[in-house]
C-alpha cells in the first residue's frame, strides 16, 4: 500500500498556520513517519506540502525523497510559492531537477478563485510535463475540479480529502454526492480518499465507509488513491486508525481493485518510479 497523503514540518522553519500550544506545533520527522508506518504494509509514502510559504520546502520535499528513497515514493510542491514565476520560468525550474522533481504541485484555498490567479496560470505547465495537479479546496473542489480537468484534457486532477465534504453529523451531503457523480463523468479527475479521521470526528465508521465506497462507486479503483494526512490525522487518531477508516470503504471490492486503489493508481497518477 502507498500513502498517497502524508506531510512533514519543523515549526521553526515555518508554517505559519501551525500555533504554539497546537498538537502539531513540533518537528515531524523522517524518522517519525517511518515509525508510524511500522507494521502497516506500506511500500512508501508521498509527501505533500505543507505550506511552509516559501519555496524552499519544494527543495526540501526533493532532498528528502533523495535521501529516503526506500520510504518517499514521490512528492507534490506547492504551486502558490512560485507564483512569482512565468510559466517558462516554472517549467525550467521542474525540468531542471530531474527525475527527482516533483511529482505533482498544490493548490488550495477557500475556493477555485480564491487561489493566486499567478499559480492558477502555471497550470498548463504541469499538464505539459506530465505531473499532476493536487486540489485543496475548501468549497466546491469537486466542481472545480472537474473544470480545470476539462480545460486540460492532459492534466491528472487530484481532488484531496474527497472533496472536502462536511461531516455527517452536522452537514446534509446529498449536494457533495452529486458533485462526486458530476466530476467523475470527467475521466482525468482523480478521487483522493484522505482526511477522514479529521473531517468525520465521531462519525460512526460504517457511515464512513458508505461516504467512501459512494466515491469509489463513481470513480472507481483506477481514479482513487488512499492517504493518511498524517500526522493532521492525529489529535484524532493514529496513521494506521486513519489508513484503516479509508481501507474499510473499499469492503465491496475484490481483491485485484483494492490493490489499484492502494497502489497501482497511485503510481500511474503520480508517475512513482517511472520517470527518466
Amino acid at each position: 500500500m502507498i500513502d498517497c497523503h502524508a506531510h512533514l514540518w519543523d515549526p521553526s522553519e515555518g508554517f505559519p498556520w501551525i500555533r504554539p500550544g497546537s498538537p502539531h506545533f513540533r518537528a515531524f520527522t523522517v524518522d517519525d513517519l517511518a515509525a508510524s508506518g511500522a507494521g502497516l504494509g506500506l511500500t512508501g509514502t508521498v509527501l505533500v506540502e505543507a505550506s511552509r510559504g516559501d519555496a524552499g520546502e519544494t527543495y526540501l520535499l526533493r532532498d528528502l525523497r533523495l535521501r529516503h528513497p526506500g520510504l518517499i515514493l514521490g512528492h507534490v510542491g506547492n504551486l502558490h510559492v512560485h507564483a512569482d514565476l512565468d510559466p517558462p520560468g516554472l517549467r525550467d525550474l521542474l525540468q531542471g531537477m530531474g527525475p527527482a522533481r516533483p511529482d505533482g504541485m498544490r493548490l488550495g484555498g477557500p475556493s477555485w478563485e480564491k487561489t493566486p490567479e499567478r499559480a492558477r496560470a502555471l497550470v498548463p505547465v504541469l499538464a505539459g510535463l506530465g505531473l499532476a495537479l493536487d486540489l485543496n479546496l475548501l468549497a466546491d473542489a469537486l466542481p472545480a475540479a472537474a473544470a480545470v480537468a476539462a480545460r486540460h484534457p492532459g492534466l491528472t486532477v487530484v481532488v484531496d480529502h474527497l472533496g472536502n465534504p462536511g461531516n455527517l453529523l452536522e452537514s446534509d451531503l446529498s449536494d457533495w454526492r452529486a458533485q462526486v457523480r458530476s466530476a467523475a463523468r470527467v475521466p482525468n479527475v482523480v478521487m483522493k480518499i484522505s482526511g477522514l479521521l479529521t473531517q468525520q470526528h465521531g462519525v460512526p465508521p460504517e457511515r464512513v465507509a458508505e461516504l467512501v465506497g459512494h466515491a469509489v462507486e463513481a470513480f472507481g479503483p483506477d481514479r482513487c488513491l488512499i492517504g493518511s494526512d498524517w500526522p493532521i490525522c492525529l489529535p484524532r487518531g493514529s496513521r494506521r486508525r486513519s489508513l484503516e477508516l479509508a481501507l474499510r470503504g473499499l469492503s465491496g471490492l475484490t481483491a485485484d481493485e483494492v490493490a489499484r486503489v492502494t497502489r497501482t493508481t497511485a503510481e500511474r497518477v503520480y508517475g512513482l518510479g517511472g520517470r527518466g
